[in-house]
């Protein structure tokens, strides 16, 4: 796989576009580049059946979350709370940021 860079990235709040969960949104948790996916709080849940353990000795059913595919998400503009495109552009200071679209927010502090 390749190392492909994501509009997203942890700690962004989005929206799931596409799937199951569309229509929820939460907290980009975890993000993997290589496989295109991401992490979101309380997005594709998944029963797991484990095994008694150290941190858990009687073991059972553990919900969790799944990654999902980067494209089923989108980022929420942090001054309205709707979804947006991001695009990029260089500050005056010479670094590169995120932007919101939709607003011209900057995403990147």
């Amino acid at each position: 796989m390749s190392k492909a860079k994501l509009h997203v990235r942890k700690g962004d709040q989005v929206l799931v576009i596409a799937g199951k969960d569309k229509g929820k949104k939460g907290k980009i948790l975890e993000a993997y580049p290589a496989e295109g996916r991401v992490l979101v709080e309380g997005v594709n849940i998944i029963k797991r059946h484990t095994r008694p353990n150290q941190a858990n000795p009687q073991g059972g059913i553990v919900e969790r979350e799944a990654p999902i595919h980067a494209s089923n998400v989108m980022i929420l503009d942090p001054k309205s709370g709707e979804p947006t495109r991001i695009g990029k552009k260089i500050l005056k200071d010479g670094t590169k940021v995120r932007y919101a679209k939709k607003s011209g927010e900057v995403l990147d502090k």
